[in-house]
């Protein structure tokens, strides 16, 4: 078990919400930007912890899309809320699990002494990105932001395992193809337009996500010789309405596992830690909880964690 532990967290919401049939979506609006969503979820959860931004060891942004290609966004976070000081920052990124991947990370650091204490942020803005057209993402998506400050620690509790595994298989659907090396923004148009929004085939990764991730969860499962029934709670990526669907398929009992699709959205990078920060304010997931945080990302990537609280 690598030894960590939450100290705080912030959550930072769009004012605007969108209905669709019932699903609430929140969409930035007005003057809002993701790099005030981001500030205010790191200020809040500096707040929750009651700490400063000196006793912060690094800064992680653990962002699908960063606000632009360089410097790395948690660099533009830095000079928002440490600048003046010289606390490393630096980027994680696997798209919507990349919560799960810093965490991971950033936690062998935290136990071999490099830090004491890190601000993971996780903040993505896809209204930016969606495409009308594309009713089925078009109507998921939501922009948020959330911030965990995580810090080492002595007590019996923190990450007992986890397992990332990447089929490319899946590679390109869900992708934005312009703005960077391989579809330059010289080529932007009117008639390529399309390219440069997000672009998504639910059906071909829920069938691959079908056919893959029961056997990821069984092999994870007997590494740590647990059942679904050793957990206290599975937190996992708001992917899609179709979560029940995946949840059943991997055993997983409706009373066991945290569903905000309905109320939240898909808020991509922030999806897990938004969920996760719920969970902790309504003491669905309370100290000594066994909870494995699941997300599904572009790529196709599936990261599994077991954690005590």
């Amino acid at each position: 078990m690598r030894k960590i532990q939450f100290k705080g967290y912030g959550v930072e919401l769009p004012k605007n919400t969108i209905n669709f049939k019932e699903q609430i979506r929140y969409r930035i609006s007005g003057d809002e930007k993701q790099i005030s969503l981001a500030v205010n979820a790191c200020q809040k959860a500096l707040k929750h912890a009651n700490i400063t931004i000196n006793d912060i060891d690094c800064i992680v942004s653990a962002s699908a899309v960063g606000i632009q290609p360089i410097p790395c966004m948690a660099a533009l976070i830095h000079e928002k809320i440490a600048k003046g000081t010289s606390i490393p920052a630096l980027d994680i990124n696997t798209t919507c699990t990349s919560f799960i991947t810093a965490l991971d990370t950033m936690s062998y650091l935290l136990e071999a002494g490099r830090y004491k204490r890190v601000l993971i942020v996780s903040c993505d803005v896809a209204s930016r990105a969606l495409n009308p057209k594309q009713k089925e993402s078009f109507q998921l998506f939501s922009d948020g932001a959330v911030a965990f400050i995580i810090e080492k620690t002595d007590k019996e509790v923190g990450i007992i395992d986890v397992m990332q595994k990447t089929w490319s298989e899946g590679a390109h659907s869900t992708e934005i193809r312009g703005g960077l090396s391989n579809f330059h923004p010289e080529n932007y148009s009117e008639k390529t337009k399309e390219e440069f929004m997000f672009d998504m085939c639910g059906k071909t990764i829920l069938s691959l996500s079908m056919k893959k991730i029961p056997k990821m969860m069984k092999e994870f499962l007997e590494n740590n010789n647990m059942k679904i029934s050793d957990i206290d709670m599975v937190v996992p990526h708001q992917a899609s309405v179709a979560m029940p669907i995946i949840m059943e398929k991997l055993g997983v009992p409706k009373d066991k596992y945290i569903n905000e699709v309905k109320d939240f959205g898909n808020m991509v990078s922030a999806s897990v830690p938004m969920t996760l920060a719920h969970s902790l304010e309504k003491q669905k997931i309370k100290n000594g909880d066994i909870i494995l945080l699941i997300g599904t990302a572009a790529g196709l990537t599936t990261n599994l964690m077991l954690i005590r609280i």
